[in-house]
């Protein structure tokens, strides 16, 4: 069934928000010396940026031969969301490229840019901007916390990220290796000056963090995720010699008995140390000036204006529609008596797997084959899809119990497919949500837009690999926007259940914008969260992460405007696919710049009418 109509009204007035937030178009300045080619600029900077990030250089591999290798060699400290240098001094060199580059982004005037390079200087701009109002606010972060702070940052990168493709990466690695003990005395260091600030996680997460590490420790250094991780990729390296590997992962577990157990072990003695003076209040509104950092991270993660009481409105409103529907569906398949949430919760039970055999092998063999099958069904709607392949794994037992399903781009040069990453840790699991978790982590959601943006040679490369940030409400919109897709295409046709639990994902964003603002800005506490449908774990993660829930749902909602707003310009010219077309081919931008972008996409796609003179007009009616 079609639900377009009861967005219309809060996605065009979410459009107009995202409109407030764009950033003016600069005019050039009469200088005496011309700047380089706007192209040759952005991609200077955006090096520079690489170059003072290895973990980024990394992840998008932006680099070639020497340069590059000499970058995966390196490791440093920094916040693992934004990508902002935890130390001072790395973090005002971070904050002075930031403003050069705005500095220098002046001098091109907009008029003058192709339409690729004005939506690449528009996204800059924003970009840049963002990353001076976050460095400003990073002192009121957590170091170490569950979901992503440095010690599960760090295991994250080297296990499922630092390529193993030759003997001279597994080196690399091992280099790397050696460098956690001294990242992590940083962290300690700078979470010890933020507590003296009055920055210090609250009680449940420093609990939830020491659990974390615990698991990390408890297996033999032999049986290590460093050291496992790395046998199992090094397995069967094409000219790799068994003694090589072998004295490789003896370094590596030397490595991690010597140096990074007693490394991981002064970071739980800090937060072990903070948990007896740690209050249980959640919101960063406790915080020296958080409300204005949270203003920031809410503009972070939303790239709109919108304020906090706006935001937990369309909340309120958004789970009024949809547990309206849900209530309908359930009507239909007998269940009537309950609140919406006992009711499903009633349906999920009824599905759940038994514990024995170990039920989870088959829950993640399912996902993979709900991803085939979406490929399969997506031909329809997608006319640009990603060379790269698409599978599932599941994720490691070190994060799982934290963790949310995840998407992991593909590595640039092919070594590696897209890989969607899902967290079973039971007892019970989310039966009833597995297809539409497939289709925002895999296809049609992050493979083809994150996957499809590497592989479009038509956008500068520092906007095909994301180097200024990931922008979360574009990415994470263009995910719930697939989820949306789908059960408006009909793939839930004869499965209830599954169109339920693609209603209840939404609710749960939806829920995300209550819950998110409740705590931050309107003093709610954990158990509010959890009371409102929010699982301990999640309300844990907006705690740590303030602001990034909210980015969902507000992105969903301004791409769905967009698409009302092309079907309204072009009637019964509008074309699904050309829209899809339009929205993956800009790549992730800010939502005011998206916007800019349809606008000149549709005035391109309308027809031309021709104009006839005056004067012939009058002589005719004569």
């Amino acid at each position: 069934m079609s639900r377009r109509a009861p967005w219309i009204g809060l996605a065009t007035a979410l459009l107009l928000l995202a409109a407030r937030a764009a950033p003016a178009a600069p005019t050039a300045h009469a200088d005496v010396e011309a700047p380089p080619p706007f192209d040759a600029f952005a991609e200077g900077l955006a090096a520079e940026w690489m170059r003072a990030d290895p973990e980024g250089a990394t992840t998008h591999q932006y680099f070639s031969g020497a340069e590059q290798d000499a970058l995966d060699r390196r490791l440093t400290a920094r916040d693992s969301q934004y990508g902002i240098p935890l130390r001072s001094a790395p973090r005002a060199r971070y904050i002075e490229r930031a403003r050069h580059g705005l500095d220098e982004l002046v001098r091109y005037g907009r008029a003058d840019l192709t339409s690729v390079q004005r939506a690449s200087a528009a996204a800059l701009e924003w970009q840049l901007a963002d990353a001076i109002r976050m460095a400003a606010i990073e002192d009121h972060r957590f170091v170490f916390e569950q979901f992503g702070g440095l010690q599960v940052a760090l295991v994250n990168f080297l296990t499922q990220v630092h390529p193993i493709r030759s003997a001279r990466d597994v080196d690399n690695y091992l280099a790397r290796l050696a460098q956690v003990a001294r990242v992590l005395d940083e962290g300690i260091t700078e979470a010890r000056s933020r507590a003296a600030k009055g920055v210090v996680p609250p009680d449940f997460i420093l609990q939830a963090s020491i659990e974390g590490i615990d698991r990390l420790l408890a297996p033999q250094p032999a049986d290590n995720v460093f050291v496992s991780s790395l046998a199992e990729r090094s397995s069967g390296l094409a000219g790799y010699a068994p003694e090589e590997r072998a004295a490789a992962l003896a370094r590596a577990a030397q490595l991690v008995r010597t140096e990074i157990i007693p490394a991981y072990g002064r970071v739980r003695a800090l937060l072990a140390e903070q948990l007896p003076r740690a209050s249980d209040v959640a919101g960063i509104w406790r915080l020296p000036q958080g409300d204005e950092a949270y203003a920031v991270m809410l503009r972070a993660n939303t790239t709109t204006d919108m304020t906090p009481e706006q935001i937990h409105a369309l909340g309120l409103a958004q789970v009024a529609r949809i547990e309206s529907e849900m209530d309908g569906l359930l009507r239909a398949l007998g269940k009537v008596d309950g609140t919406v949430r006992e009711r499903y919760a009633g349906l999920e039970a009824s599905v759940q797997p038994a514990a024995e055999p170990d039920p989870r092998p088959g829950l993640v063999a399912e996902h993979a084959r709900i991803l085939a099958d979406a490929i399969e069904r997506a031909q329809s709607l997608f006319d640009l899809q990603p060379k790269a392949a698409v599978r599932v794994l599941r994720e490691p037992l070190f994060t799982e119990k934290t963790a949310a399903a995840h998407y992991v781009s593909p590595a640039p040069d092919g070594s590696l497919p897209g890989t969607v990453r899902i967290p079973v840790p039971g007892p019970t699991y989310e039966i009833l949500e597995m297809r539409t978790l497939t289709y925002h982590e895999g296809v049609p959601g992050h493979h083809f837009q994150i996957a499809l943006q590497q592989e479009l040679t038509e956008l500068p490369a520092f906007r095909r690999k994301r180097v200024f940030g990931t922008l979360s409400a574009f990415a994470e919109g263009w995910g719930l926007y697939a989820e949306h897709l789908v059960a408006e295409q009909g793939w839930y046709e004869g499965d209830l259940k599954g169109h339920l639990g693609q209603l209840s994902a939404e609710l749960f964003r939806a829920r995300r914008l209550v819950v998110d603002t409740g705590l931050h800005a309107m003093h709610w506490t954990r158990q509010q969260g959890i009371d409102y449908g929010i699982r301990p774990a999640e309300v844990e993660r907006y705690v740590v992460m303030p602001g990034q829930a909210c980015a969902y749902m507000v992105g969903e909602l301004a791409i769905l405007a967009e698409r009302d707003k092309a079907k309204r310009a072009l009637g019964a010219q509008f074309d699904l696919k050309q829209f899809h077309n339009w929205v993956l081919r800009t790549g992730t931008v800010p939502l005011a710049v998206l916007s800019q972008v349809i606008d000149a996409d549709i005035a391109a796609a309308q027809p031309r009418r021709t104009i006839q003179p005056v004067g012939r007009a009058r002589a005719r009616s004569r």
